[in-house]
């Protein structure tokens, strides 16, 4: 698709449009081999070759987000020195260079957001945003009133007690019980250690929300993109304009 030059030229990072324009009246851009002064000339990144200062343009990945189911087992990195599945497995046929937003320990299940956009992924890491996250657990034994008490008023772990939490309990029954529980913080192993702590350790840990999104209609190893509404609203969430990668 064609675009005026100077917005081509900024739209790879390099410079801003208005600069972009003083480079070109100044001789210092090439389309095609030839010298171009105009900067209302049109080109197509995809196809003309540009040059600044006698430097091929590279344009940057379009930013993109996706949800993904991580099912137990993968390991939420791109490489494994061990040689245990992760997150790369899957999204061999995505052309642009994601990586997970977090972490999610390799024997939990559920949600991940994949992206290349390294603001939006800060921001949504980042304590400041206090993005909230639930979990689906499911721990060994009866989990009473004082345990769920403990773990919406917060646990002490390494010296330092937990934010808040809610916990909205689904079924309790003496051989195990199951709940969700909702966080906006994010330390290691978190959820587990907290359970450990009441005196419940976890069976099973599925994450199904993030922010806005959640694993609705996915199944453990699907991928999907996200919708426009739902990348408009992700980045609403923690302020961070649509972007390139």
């Amino acid at each position: 698709m064609k675009a005026r030059l100077q917005k081509v030229i900024a739209g790879a990072g390099l410079t801003s449009r208005r600069k972009a324009e003083m480079w070109i009246a100044e001789g210092r851009v090439r389309v095609n081999g030839q010298v171009v002064s105009e900067p209302g000339c049109k080109v197509d990144p995809a196809v003309d070759r540009i040059e600044v200062d006698g430097r091929p343009l590279r344009m940057r990945d379009r930013a993109v987000c996706f949800l993904f189911y991580k099912p137990a087992g993968v390991v939420t990195t791109m490489h494994d020195p061990q040689g245990r599945p992760t997150v790369a497995d899957y999204v061999r046929d995505i052309p642009q260079r994601v990586f997970p937003v977090g972490r999610l320990d390799a024997n939990s299940s559920g949600l991940l957001i994949l992206t290349n956009d390294g603001a939006l992924a800060h921001r949504l890491m980042h304590p400041r945003f206090g993005v909230e996250k639930t979990y689906r657990v499911k721990v060994a034994g009866y989990l009473d009133d004082r345990a769920v008490r403990s773990l919406e008023n917060g646990i002490v772990l390494d010296g330092v007690r937990t934010a808040s939490a809610r916990v909205r309990i689904r079924t309790r029954q003496s051989e195990g019980s199951e709940f969700d529980i909702t966080l906006h913080e994010g330390r290691n192993r978190q959820v587990r250690r907290m359970c450990r702590a009441v005196g419940h350790p976890v069976r099973e840990l599925t994450r199904i929300r993030y922010g806005n999104l959640t694993v609705d209609g996915l199944r453990p190893g699907q991928i999907r993109p996200l919708s426009e509404e739902e990348d408009r609203a992700l980045r609403a969430l923690v302020r961070v304009k649509p972007g390139r990668g």
